[in-house]
């Protein structure tokens, strides 16, 4: 994998060193090493809670479009999106056979 870029095929799970907390119904985290502050809102804390034991996009779509009212062609839109945005910040990775 190269350039930063999330695929289809992979499986990716959450990286560790992360503090995670529910306020109000949003999932947010701060970064143990960096100190740095994510909102990850509801709908990307429930991708984030799905990450947990490793995951692949179309699994999260699926999971998604059953949890919410959204088209599977828009949700892969956004989950594709938001996943690029979690691997290029180093808070997921492709999870290891």
């Amino acid at each position: 994998m190269t350039d930063n870029v999330v695929l289809l095929t992979e499986t990716y799970i959450q990286e560790e060193g992360y503090v995670v907390s529910d306020m109000n119904g949003d999932k947010v985290m701060m970064s143990i090493q960096s100190g740095k502050y994510y909102n990850l809102g509801k709908t990307g804390g429930r991708i984030w809670e799905l990450l947990s034991e490793g995951n692949t996009i179309p699994n999260l779509v699926h999971t998604l479009t059953a949890e919410f009212t959204v088209s599977p062609n828009q949700c892969e839109k956004h989950v594709h999106t938001f996943m690029q945005h979690l691997y290029k910040e180093g808070l997921i990775k492709i999870q290891e056979s």
